[in-house]
């Protein structure tokens, strides 16, 4: 029978496993890094001079959107590095040790929540200086990038679950990303959803990516001016919380299953 603290010696042992690899790898950082930096450039320079945002510079208003976009984005390294291990073997040599299958995957989680903390912290920096300002108390900001890192670390058991699913790498770094861009783009992090048709709107009202990117604006002090109508962006902090519980209620269980009939 496992006791809990060799249950958290299996989890430090798997994510040392997995920073030393990162370690080894750092390009993969820098692009993770380098895609929203682009984005931010883009929106900033370029096309934000055509969007205009009531209440709210359009900066301040991108900015919170584009930090939630970031971790919906870097969740995907944790299924490509679950993919990777069953096509090494790596997961096949991991399961004839006498370890929980749910500390591996916790390991890797982590390593990216770290790694996903880094690229963050970059953003950050970034937004700075192109002009992003919080406008809240520190308690307030600092409850900002705890819901940030809550959801970031709720998305990669989302991926792993895919990375566990899929046959391949190449599918996970194809098809396994493919339903993140409806999530992100179908929602408020770069303009406004009233002007959506209808079924559109719905969606984007309820979408997490939505709900997190709102609880960001109003922890930060970037909400636009129009009061939203909609139940789950008017409850937006307190609804974080509940999806990013539900998503580690439903996918961390599932990923440790389909670690063990891989």
């Amino acid at each position: 029978m496992r006791t809990i603290p060799s249950f958290l010696d299996n989890v430090s042992t798997s994510t040392r496993r997995y920073f030393l690899r990162a370690r080894r790898t750092p390009e993969t950082v820098f692009f993770s890094t380098i895609q929203p930096i682009l984005f931010v450039l883009l929106f900033v320079y370029v096309l934000g001079s055509a969007i205009d945002v009531r209440g709210v510079s359009y900066r301040e208003y991108l900015l919170a959107g584009v930090f939630c976009q970031v971790t919906v984005f870097g969740s995907a390294l944790t299924g490509i590095g679950r993919a990777t291990d069953k096509a090494t073997g790596m997961s096949q040599r991991l399961r004839t040790l006498p370890i929980s299958p749910l500390s591996t995957i916790i390991g890797r989680t982590t390593m990216d929540l770290l790694t996903n903390i880094l690229v963050v912290a970059i953003m950050m920096a970034v937004g700075l200086a192109v002009g992003w300002r919080t406008h809240t108390s520190p308690t307030k900001v600092l409850l900002g990038l705890l819901v940030l890192l809550l959801f970031c670390y709720s998305m990669s058991w989302v991926s792993a679950a895919v990375g566990l699913s899929a046959r391949s790498v190449e599918v996970v770094q194809t098809a396994g990303v493919l339903w993140l861009y409806p999530l992100t783009f179908v929602s408020n992090v770069f303009v406004p959803i009233e002007g959506l048709v209808a079924p559109l709107r719905v969606f984007a009202e309820w979408n997490p990516v939505s709900v997190v990117t709102q609880a960001q604006r109003e922890l930060y002090g970037n909400l636009p001016g129009a009061v939203p109508t909609a139940w789950p962006l008017r409850h937006a902090v307190p609804l974080s919380f509940a999806y990013c519980a539900m998503i580690l209620a439903i996918f961390m269980p599932l990923s440790a299953w389909l670690f063990r009939r891989e």
